[in-house]
């Protein structure tokens, strides 16, 4: 399957709400041009790329709050930020990795490539990501061991580290 944004292919505008831009017309509402994935066969898949046709009818039942976040995500998607859009969706595919977000990744890995990434610079944005978030959780670990240290001050364990 090919790609998700208007910018590079024809959707038919068909705004999702009538509160919607037609500007803001992608994936989530043309029927068989959603993200590509592999089914195991008799397997029960609960990230299944057919749910994304689902959002229209999720937000037909919050349609101010699905209509902001069209407004949000066209915002985002916009070619003329000063963050060029490959790089929004090297940002996107960083944020899907830790989010584990399925979805997001298929569709944001499809537009990164519409946009001149290379498989090299997702390679290295994977390993970037995976290394913030390991620092993350040290600086987790950081605040758990201050914490830690917090609990014991007050029932006669004294300031000091008692790991053991």
């Amino acid at each position: 399957m090919t790609g998700h944004d208007t910018d590079t292919e024809p959707i038919p505008a068909q705004p999702v709400l009538d509160a919607a831009p037609t500007s803001a017309v992608r994936w989530w509402q043309a029927p068989g041009d959603g993200p590509a994935a592999s089914l195991v066969s008799g397997a029960t898949v609960y990230a299944h790329p057919d749910d994304l046709h689902r959002a229209r009818s999720v937000g037909g039942n919050a349609p101010a709050e699905f209509a902001a976040w069209l407004a949000f995500q066209q915002a985002v998607d916009r070619e003329d930020g000063a963050v060029p859009r490959r790089y929004r969706e090297l940002i996107s595919v960083a944020v899907a990795l830790v989010t584990q977000c399925s979805y997001c990744l298929d569709v944001h890995t499809a537009a990164a490539r519409r946009h001149g990434v290379t498989a090299e610079e997702l390679s290295e944005t994977a390993f970037v990501t995976a290394s913030v978030r390991a620092g993350g959780t040290l600086a987790h670990a950081l605040l758990a061991d201050r914490l830690y240290e917090q609990h014991g001050q007050g029932h006669g364990q004294g300031q000091g580290h008692h790991h053991g």
